[in-house]
């Protein structure tokens, strides 16, 4: 990768300019990195996926935490730090030890009120009576990955619409006096709920559904953003398209919403394939990722003259896997 693309991942613009032409265009173009971070395959227990992707750049490192999935079946979360994106596929990777069960899909942040890194993520838990749902962990000290505590479950009963409401790929925005937690249920819904700061990560309500659509035009993996400088939200979320995922954007000037279409039509994308140059020779797949934020704390702020998207893409053949779990899902950054 050329050092100025690194640079520019390592080192967010200081300096104040105009408003970007996406946010009115809704066009989106990207450069892609290689692969910088694959499974261990070297492991007692080899990994064959690397995915779901989140991270904070804190005290000059890269603190990234992403799902790993096992050929034994076992998925839970690993943990590397490191200085330079060209050296992250070398850091140690360390397991989280939080659960013998499923747990995955991650999200990081600094929550200011109460001075501690946030990990919110999903896992199952058969002997609860809530099987599956949003669980949190936290941490004064994100560099040790010993430090967490034990996981706690954000809600302990079902989502409205009884078992057969689906959610998944948690998601927690702040604004000035409110939490919002975000998931998507794999059916064409992405849905929000609220509670107050002083109660978070408690006192959730009941789900409110932000949008509609088909199965395969709003899937799942959303993430919401305070764009910086402005009294605005970006969100993007994955949608499936034949052989291949890809990422569609929406904009409001609340959380609450109405979200309005910018980059929401396989047409007209935020993140797929074709919009890079040169094109990618690694993915096929723009799929489960995070956009490298200006903050670390609960508003998520990116700056929208500098984006840069963390994903997980593979190649056609590997996107064949018979089984979701086997996909040999590496870790890449799109840049504009």
């Amino acid at each position: 990768m050329k050092p100025i693309l690194l640079l520019a991942i390592v080192w967010p613009s200081l300096v104040a300019a105009a408003d970007p032409a996406w946010l009115t265009t809704g066009q989106f173009r990207w450069q892609c990195s290689p692969p910088l971070i694959g499974p261990n395959e070297t492991a007692a227990d080899p990994d064959v996926a690397l995915k779901d992707p989140t991270m904070v750049f804190h005290e000059g490192t890269w603190h990234l935490f992403a799902t790993h999935r096992r050929a034994s079946g076992k998925v839970d979360m690993q943990y590397l730090s490191f200085t330079d994106w060209n050296d992250a596929d070398k850091a140690p990777r360390h397991t989280l030890d939080f659960h013998d069960q499923y747990h995955c899909a991650p999200q990081v942040f600094f929550f200011t009120p109460q001075a501690k890194w946030y990990l919110i993520y999903q896992l199952a838990d058969e002997k609860r009576p809530l099987k599956f749902g949003p669980y949190f962990s936290t941490t004064t000290d994100i560099a040790d990955p010993k430090s967490w505590t034990k996981p706690q479950p954000m809600i302990e009963t079902l989502p409205e619409g009884g078992t057969k409401t689906k959610w998944i790929d948690f998601w927690v925005i702040c604004d000035a006096t409110k939490a919002h937690l975000l998931y998507t249920s794999d059916d064409g819904h992405f849905w929000r709920r609220e509670t107050t700061k002083q109660n978070f990560p408690l006192g959730w309500s009941k789900p409110e559904l932000v949008l509609q659509d088909t199965k395969e035009a709003l899937f799942e993996a959303s993430c919401t953003y305070k764009l910086k400088g402005r009294d605005q939200y970006l969100t993007i979320i994955e949608a499936l398209g034949s052989g291949h995922r890809y990422y569609k954007a929406w904009l409001a000037d609340k959380i609450e919403g109405p979200w309005k279409p910018l980059a929401a039509s396989r047409e007209k994308p935020f993140a797929a394939t074709e919009q890079i140059t040169p094109p990618s020779d690694w993915t096929t797949s723009i799929s489960h990722g995070e956009l490298i934020r200006s903050s670390n704390d609960e508003t998520l702020e990116i700056d929208p003259n500098d984006l840069r998207f963390v994903f997980q893409g593979v190649d056609a053949e590997g996107y064949q896997a018979k089984k979701y779990g086997s996909i040999p899902w590496k870790i890449g950054i799109l840049s504009p």
